[in-house]
């Protein structure tokens, strides 16, 4: 009966596989515009690789000719800066070429950062030979396009290469950026934390000040004058001359280095600064005389 009841029974049920939803609808309208936006990037593509190799074919032609009739078929040789010179008689028209002229001796740098300024001056100095060829003027030319906070602090290194010109602008650009994100840090402090540290400021003043019982010597507290915020540096300093603008050492004032590496420091930390020594306050009268203290 056990044997019968394991054979003659009900067949097990087929093992049922992985149910794949049904496909998404198709949309046939958006399926037609990106079909023929296809279409028509393909016409453009087809068309400027067309224009291209006709004027390759052109460029070809002129070339052949031109070896033919001056460099007498490739026997003189032919210097690449004269041949981008006749290139560009021929087919760069010079009413372009004095436009770009003109674009590159009015060139600034605007709201570029400074290596899409230093492209795009690469890109139109080769309308300008007279000035690229001389490399310290090519570097001059460079340095007053830039912004005016940065070439105030180039102006005055006079950079004798391209290479240095673009080195220090980057460099520079990289240290006001970090300048201006530590002072937008600072100004999302509390206001709680600025007022703490200026009562603390007041104590240690008020303990500072001599105690005198005489109403005519005892200092008062002068507050200091106002000055205006440098719209530079973000500082309130003195005079009208801005020291991290004219890329001066912010300790000591002077253009041979930072302030980092500024002697004076250096000096300060070798030879240790003492600790300003904190006068006591005088303990408040308890209405009852002490006992003298006995003397040795």
């Amino acid at each position: 009966m056990a044997s019968r009841g394991r054979c003659g029974g009900a067949p097990a049920p087929a093992p049922q596989g992985l149910v794949l939803p049904p496909p998404l609808p198709v949309d046939y309208g958006a399926f037609m515009q990106g079909l023929l936006q296809a279409m028509q990037t393909q016409a453009h593509t087809q068309a400027a690789l067309q224009a291209q190799l006709e004027a390759q074919e052109r460029a070809d032609v002129w070339w052949a000719s031109l070896l033919r009739t001056r460099f007498e078929d490739g026997a003189i040789e032919v210097a690449w800066d004269e041949l981008v010179r006749l290139f560009r008689a021929k087919f760069v028209p010079e009413h372009i070429q004095d436009r770009m002229e003109q674009e590159f001796l009015s060139l600034t740098q605007c709201s570029m950062i400074v290596l899409e300024y230093e492209a795009r001056f690469a890109e139109l100095s080769k309308y300008a030979p007279h000035i690229v060829t001389d490399e310290r003027r090519k570097a001059k030319k460079f340095v007053m396009g830039l912004k005016p906070s940065l070439w105030t602090r180039l102006v005055a290194f006079n950079h004798r290469t391209m290479d240095e010109a673009l080195s220090a602008a980057c460099r520079q650009e990289g240290e006001m950026e970090q300048y201006m994100e530590d002072k937008k840090a600072s100004q999302k402090r509390p206001a709680a934390t600025f007022q703490r540290q200026d009562k603390k400021k007041v104590v240690y003043q008020a303990q500072q000040c001599p105690v005198t019982t005489s109403s005519a010597h005892v200092p008062s507290l002068r507050s200091p004058g106002v000055k205006k915020e440098c719209p530079h540096c973000g500082k309130t300093h003195g005079g009208s001359e801005c020291w991290m603008i004219a890329g001066k050492c912010l300790k000591c004032g002077s253009r041979d280095h930072k302030m980092k590496d500024c002697p004076r420091l250096q000096q300060g930390v070798q030879r240790g600064v003492p600790a300003p020594a904190v006068v006591p306050a005088a303990a408040p009268a308890t209405g009852r005389p002490g006992r003298p203290r006995a003397q040795a």
